[in-house]
Formats: structure tokens, sequence, C-alpha cells
């Protein structure tokens, strides 16, 4: 004879770790909120109960992505003092990250790639983290210029370079190029500091 006790608790933070896995493996246009229920293990009203509708889940497994995983590749470009090796370090994590991947790739590049008018808030906001990594990769090239690490006439053509290395990291990584093959890619991108 069984007996009937409270419905375990809905642990809502390991249910959007799940959403942030499954979205990642997926992207957001193929997957389903019946995808999300089941990874999750909860019916479709817990899951609408929790998230509100599967764009406001993508927007907070995008806020978790940047919170954990994606947070170490600005954090190394940011924090390693030679510039040469900030670039180094931050390609290394992008690489790291990519291939941790469910499916490959990086969530910020990969999550959504056709606009849509149901997915247009989405986009957007990809899109402007992606400036804001551009930026950072800016302001650090620009920051190892006036230490004398690289020529200032160099930041932007090497800025546009490394932010499109990283991107072309992640689509390599979902292509199932191995981690010799990217880190070949970021050892020949690196060549731009030699000389």
């Amino acid at each position: 004879m069984t007996t009937r006790g409270r419905p375990r608790a809905f642990d809502r933070e390991q249910a959007l770790q799940t959403a942030l896995i499954t979205f990642w493996e997926k992207g957001y246009d193929l997957t389903q909120v019946a995808d999300l229920t089941a990874a999750m293990g909860i019916k479709p009203p817990s899951f609408y109960a929790a998230f509100g509708s599967k764009q406001a889940a993508f927007n907070e497994a995008i806020d978790l992505y940047l919170r954990t995983v994606g947070s170490k590749t600005i954090h190394v470009l940011e924090q390693t003092p030679k510039v040469q090796d900030a670039i180094g370090a931050m390609l290394a994590e992008s690489i790291n990250a990519a291939l941790s991947a469910p499916a490959g790739g990086c969530l910020l590049i990969l999550g959504v790639i056709h606009r849509t008018p149901d997915n247009a808030q989405l986009c957007q906001r990809l899109e402007d983290i992606r400036r804001s990594n551009l930026d950072s990769i800016r302001t650090r090239l620009q920051r190892g210029a006036k230490e004398g690490q690289l020529a200032g006439s160099a930041v932007e053509g090497l800025t546009q370079l490394i932010a499109t290395v990283l991107q072309g990291l992640s689509l390599r990584a979902r292509d199932g190029a191995t981690r010799e093959e990217l880190e070949l890619a970021v050892e020949g991108a690196m060549g731009m500091f030699e000389g």
C-alpha cells in the first residue's frame, strides 16, 4: 500500500537549467513547450505558472547562460594583463563553451537564427549582447594600445577580426569541428599579434 504525500516541490532553478540545455541543443525556434515540459518532467500548467511563456523562459535561459558559461569569455578578456594573452584566453574559453554545448556552439550565436515577427525581440536581444561583446573586445584592445602592447591603428581591424573568429568558432563547433581544429584556427588568428 502506498501512502500519498505532498507532491514533490518544483525546483524552478533546476527547471531553468533544463530549459537552458534544451534551448541550447535545439535553438529557440525548434524548441516546443512540449519539449521543455518533457525535459523538466512537469505539465504545461506548471511550466506556464513558472515561466509565463516560451519566450520568457528563453530570456531567463539567456540570463542564466550569461551568469555561468557565457561570463567566462569576457571575464578572462578583461582580467588578463597582456592583451595578446587576454585575446588568446577569451578564444580558448569560447572553444570550451562551444564544445561543451549539447549540440555544439554558443547559445548567444545559434540560439535564434532566423528573425521572424514572433522572435524579433529575442533576435534583437542576442544581437545587442553580441554587440556588447564586440565593444568589450574593442575596449580591451584600446587598453592594450594605450599600454603600448599594440599599434592603436590596428584596434578596429583587430576588433572586427577577433569578433568574427569568436562567432566562427561557434559555427564550426556546431558543424562538428574538433578541439584540435578549433585551436588551429585560434593559433592562426593569434598570428596577427606577431611581428
